[in-house]
């Protein structure tokens, strides 16, 4: 495999690259939150006189400052900046201390006072929904915040005839994202009156739309800057938007920098978490192991606020069955608000909810049928001509499921070692041992739950080095240095010539946010407009030293040619451009091919292409202890082609370890009453990189030509099939499947042991 190039590699393994709190400005002072003991309360009074009189501190900040907007979203405007008269949830921050000196401000936060009647508590989606449940949003008629549904045939007469039926419900957790940095927010006034911003944010552009809103403040004199963010998964939108935002109101009122730095329980209390989701499934089959008719109800919890709900659940409808013909199906999914801590996007959006579910309930239907489960899988796996549940025919593009499922099968080694699940009784060694399988397919990008756009610029320097930018903003992922590579490959160019500018949101137009796996296929699609533009420039003003009629000029070898031989290096190209008064620079765009969706009836053309996936795990199950060791993992995933194949490897594995953690140990604890209590990673325990195998990971390359590179995403299905892959294979393992996250597999051993005691 060829070396894999990162831009930014050598600051990271030095530790000199600069993440938010890294920066420090003359006369910046610190501001903390104030946040309360109440989780869903009337406030009365709000005392902030006591801490206002604290040494050092500079000012106390309420809803009653806020010049703009109280509440921001990326949907529904219903996030405060802080809480007025009613607080929420747990993570409702009541006001902002600053002061000259961090430790000056967390003493002051200390003195504020809030006097509330505590409210009714709403904590469980089901109670949620009952008629005389408290409404948590503000100005709803009930807790429903948004219902997707798909509506395809009729179900219930094709429920009738099939041979087999599968009921059961399953269950997921709060689940956090856990990034390596907290929220960090600088806000920086200008004299000439612009704002500037640093921060640990994921999309410079939602950030400068909240501060927007927030303030009251043009687009225009907020300038959110790029660089170092220590992770992100989703996380840092919302929340950390509203972390700018208040680093930003006091840095306004003060006329002087300020920066707002969270600590892990301040992040972990107030940052939206994945949606927990609760699924009734009924799933019937026929004799031969077809797939017949699916009657879904899906509850999400929104929690306090609204954030991207509405767009997780969308995915979870769309994507309600998996990778599978089916044409009879009638799938509810409800965004519902509760007390708790609110949700929104993670990796995967709401797909890795719904495949831990109809990926177990194949593997359920298998057994009944006594069909394998890889072979289940390819009796009803999406073809090319197939149509999805949502109408769609996968007729443009590759359809590679039964080929990505093949693999990763054969790189585990399925066929031969299958025939070593215990189904409950330990081996000659006492372990439980199984096996287990789980496919996806993902739809590409944002699709018709949004507006899929991006842009980049390339411009040709004096001397021949190019300087680009691309509106897909870097979270670790690496995507500044996958566009390098594409605008390399494009020109002909060492990578070394190219230099990436640190994207601001005054340097080039709103691309859209970076999510949904989508920043190398739509930065990538822009990258090639720009590319194509910026060679017409040139051959349209060189062709004259290059070529004697109408023969192309090519880019390769460094250098640009033309016929008989002669060739320009790049840095002498630069300077004819430059004498002919021709600026060798572009801006390019993408669009995304059109989609199409009907609300009422759940069908259209949902994505205009899709990510094929499958994952196996091999592990073995301690039935005294119930400690489960994972053997070994393999994946397969069709990405369209590899810009840069050892970062996809790494993406792959990354996202592997995260769902695994989702699969065996993650679980965000609130107590009765909505109080958070995973505040560290001591109380929410993330995998440890003792905890799993190595993991073999493939990559099939199926050009997609609705990409204008070839290229997909990967960054959220190596994640999405990673839990029910495991679950699988517990129950190959045990005989019995697991139907809520974590899987509680001692638990499970352990009623197994004291019935063999017994």
């Amino acid at each position: 495999m060829k070396n894999c190039f990162r831009n930014d590699a050598r600051q990271k393994v030095t530790g000199t690259a600069r993440f938010a709190d890294d920066l420090s400005f003359p006369g910046m002072a610190h501001a903390v939150p104030v946040y309360s003991s109440h989780v869903h309360a009337r406030i009365s009074a709000l005392l902030t006189d006591e801490a206002r009189s604290m040494p050092g501190v500079l000012a106390v900040y309420t809803w009653k400052d806020v010049p703009g907007s109280l509440s921001a979203g990326q949907i529904h405007a219903d996030c405060p900046i802080f809480v007025k008269d009613r607080i929420r949830s747990t993570g409702d921050v009541l006001a902002l201390v600053v002061a000259d000196t961090r430790s000056s401000a967390l003493a002051a936060a200390e003195k504020v006072r809030v006097r509330a009647e505590d409210l009714p508590l709403v904590l469980d989606t089901e109670e949620a929904l009952k008629p005389d449940s408290p409404v948590i949003p503000e100005g709803r008629p009930s807790n429903i915040v948004n219902h997707h549904k798909v509506r395809k045939g009729d179900p219930d007469v094709r429920m009738e005839e099939a041979d087999l039926i599968i009921e059961e419900f399953f269950e997921t957790p709060l689940i956090e994202h856990a990034y390596i940095e907290p929220e960090c927010g600088i806000a920086l006034p200008r004299e000439d009156g612009a704002l500037e911003i640093y921060g640990s944010v994921q999309h410079p552009f939602s950030t400068r739309r909240f501060i927007s809103a927030y303030l009251a403040r043009p687009l225009a004199s907020i300038i959110v800057h790029g660089h170092a963010v220590g992770g992100s998964f989703g996380g840092k939108d919302d929340t950390a938007s509203v972390v700018c935002a208040r680093a930003a109101l006091a840095a306004v009122d003060l006329g002087r920098p300020v920066k707002l730095l969270y600590d892990r329980p301040w992040s972990m209390r107030e940052s939206y978490k994945r949606n927990p989701y609760k699924m009734w499934y009924k799933a019937g089959f026929t004799k031969e192991g077809k797939l017949h008719s699916v009657i879904s109800r899906t509850l999400s919890d929104s929690g306090a606020y609204t954030s991207t709900t509405p767009w997780s659940t969308w995915r979870s409808a769309v994507q309600n069955v998996g990778p599978y013909e089916l044409n009879d199906i009638r799938a509810d999914v409800y965004g519902v608000a509760t007390n708790n801590i609110f949700t929104g996007a993670m990796r995967g959006f709401g797909s890795p909810q719904t495949n831990f579910a109809f990926e177990q309930i194949m593997d359920m239907a298998a057994e009944k049928l006594d069909i394998d489960p890889l072979e289940i899988r390819r009796i009803n796996a999406v073809r090319d001509g197939s149509e999805t549940i949502t109408g769609q025919v996968l007729d443009d593009h590759t359809v590679s499921l039964v080929e990505v499922l093949d693999k990763a099968a054969g790189i585990i080694g399925y066929e031969s070692r299958k025939s070593l699940n215990t189904r409950g009784v330990p081996g000659e060694d006492g372990k439980l041992r199984g096996i287990g399988l789980a496919c996806s397919y993902r739809g590409c990008s944002l699709g018709a739950e949004g507006m899929d756009f991006c842009c980049a610029t390339v411009n040709v320097q004096f001397d021949g080095s190019v300087l680009m930018d691309v509106s897909v903003f870097e979270n670790g992922q690496g995507a500044p240095s996958a566009m390098m590579i594409l605008a390399s490959q494009m020109l002909g160019i060492p990578v070394e010539k190219i230099h990436y500018n640190a994207s601001s949101t005054a340097t080039i137009p709103d691309g859209g946010t970076t999510v949904a796996s989508r920043g190398t296929l739509v930065g990538g699609g822009a990258l090639k407009d720009a590319v194509d533009q910026l060679k017409k420039i040139i051959r349209d003003t060189l062709k004259k030293h290059l070529v004697d009629g109408d023969e192309d000029i090519e880019f390769r070898d460094d250098r640009i040619w033309g016929s008989r031989g002669r060739s320009l290096s790049w840095a002498e190209a630069g300077r004819m451009m430059y004498l002919a008064r021709v600026y060798p620079f572009a801006l390019g765009t993408f669009q995304a091919p059109p989609v199409t969706w009907d609300e009422e009836t759940g069908q259209g053309d949902a994505y205009f292409s899709y990510v094929y996936s499958a994952q196996a795990v091999e592990l073995e199950i301690d039935p005294k202890s119930g400690v489960c060791s994972i053997l070994n993992i393999a994946a397969a995933h069709d990405i369209g082609k590899a810009v840069n194949p050892p970062m996809v490897i790494g993406q792959i594995q990354g996202g592997i370890v995260q769902g695994a953690g989702m699969a065996l140990t993650e679980k965000f604890l609130l107590d009765d009453e909505g109080r958070a209590l995973s505040l560290n990673f001591s109380k929410y325990k993330i995998p440890r990189a003792t905890d799993l195998p190595d993991i073999k990971a493939a990559i099939v390359e199926n050009y997609d030509p609705l990409s204008p590179t070839g290229v997909k995403g990967i960054g959220e299905p190596a994640l999405e099939i990673i839990a029910p892959a495991i679950a699988n294979a517990v129950a190959a393992a045990t005989g019995s499947h697991l139907t809520s996250l974590p899987l509680d597999i001692k638990a499970l051993t352990k009623s197994m042991f004291e019935e063999t005691e017994s």
